[in-house]
């Protein structure tokens, strides 16, 4: 294990970024979003939570698929497809880490989605444990150790210093690169941090979250009257999906540039949106009621059913945060308690 003073952090950007494109927690007009690493901009690694999380390095929101060229009676088909080249994600959490694998399930499974996978290929991924877990953090109900997150490389703020710990061929690569930054240590402040970690994740509220439920009869949690009541002030306005780790959702769009050529793209969806998936036959879910439940039972039911149990929930705590009319899936997990409150 090597540890580098946070004071030093500057320099081990800039040697990384040196040799990879380097994203980090970047803050910009109040905001702490994921971005691209650049000598001026303000790094913010000791953000618990981006608005955002890094699901955009592999799924962007918006992704140029084809182009098209079209001349008369004749159509070029101009791919835009390019080789990725190695590029490094600093500043995961444990959860966001996790959120890949929900992911993985989705887009690297028949048909294959190459876009994502050249990215995921490419992609050196440094987590960083959480230290000060907030009220809003449930992550542990999905069997996610915050203070010991995975990846190539893990890092740990502690006092003054960072440590890092590299877990992959690939983290090793990294570390023998900018190893000239570190100093040698072992990791008994690291473990001692740890517990500490776990004892503050034990005394959040929400740590205790009962999933049972949602292993029984699939139809008997369908047709339940709680999502009237769940649903009711729900303004349909997205918020949760576009802040989620897990959601996949895209629609595909083209638009005609100023040359003539059709650019074929993907953009993020939202399945509370009442012309998600909506077709010419119509819109298969017609009320707020039925979107509220399709993303709440493809979290809870659906994808587990589909996915050895794995749930579609990471716990990161962005939608009980971003939701206007505080709705969120600890109200819905709450509400199916057999302990008989609906939240």
């Amino acid at each position: 294990m090597y540890k580098i003073k946070l004071s030093d952090l500057d320099k081990l950007y800039k040697a990384i970024s040196e040799d990879y494109p380097l994203y980090l927690p970047i803050k910009k007009a109040g905001e702490v979003n994921y971005g691209l690493y650049g000598e001026d901009e303000e790094v913010s690694l000791t953000t618990l939570k981006t608005v955002k999380s890094p699901k955009d390095a592999f799924f962007p929101q918006s992704e140029d698929l084809v182009n098209f060229k079209v001349d008369g009676n004749k159509i070029e088909v101009i791919d835009v497809r390019k080789e990725e080249q190695p590029f490094v994600v600093m500043g995961v959490r444990a959860c966001d880490f996790k959120a890949f694998d929900v992911l993985d399930r989705v887009f690297l499974v028949d048909p294959l989605d190459t876009f994502y996978q050249n990215k995921r290929n490419a992609a050196i991924v440094v987590t960083n444990a959480c230290t000060e877990p907030e009220d809003s953090c449930f992550c542990k109900v999905f069997g996610i150790d915050a203070s010991d997150p995975s990846g190539d490389i893990t890092t740990f703020i502690i006092g003054e210093n960072l440590f890092w710990r590299a877990n992959t061929e690939k983290g090793n690569a990294l570390t023998e690169k900018v190893k000239g930054l570190f100093t040698e240590t072992d990791d008994k402040i690291v473990a001692e941090e740890q517990k500490a970690i776990r004892e503050k994740i034990n005394s959040l509220p929400n740590v205790n979250l009962d999933l049972t439920p949602f292993k029984d009869e699939m139809l008997d949690i369908f047709n339940s009257e709680k999502w009237g009541k769940l649903s009711e002030a729900c303004l349909g306005c997205g918020a949760c999906t576009f802040v989620c780790p897990t959601c996949q959702c895209f629609d595909i769009r083209e638009l005609t540039k100023n040359d003539g050529t059709v650019s074929r793209f993907r953009c993020w969806d939202s399945c509370m949106y009442s012309d998600f998936t909506k077709t010419a036959g119509g819109q298969p879910r017609t009320t707020q009621m039925q979107r509220y439940r399709q993303r709440f039972m493809h979290k809870l039911v659906y994808y587990p059913e589909n996915n050895e149990g794995v749930y579609s929930c990471v716990g990161c705590g962005r939608c009980v945060k971003s939701c206007p009319m505080h709705l969120n899936i600890v109200k819905v997990i709450k509400a199916f308690d057999k302990g008989g409150k609906d939240e």
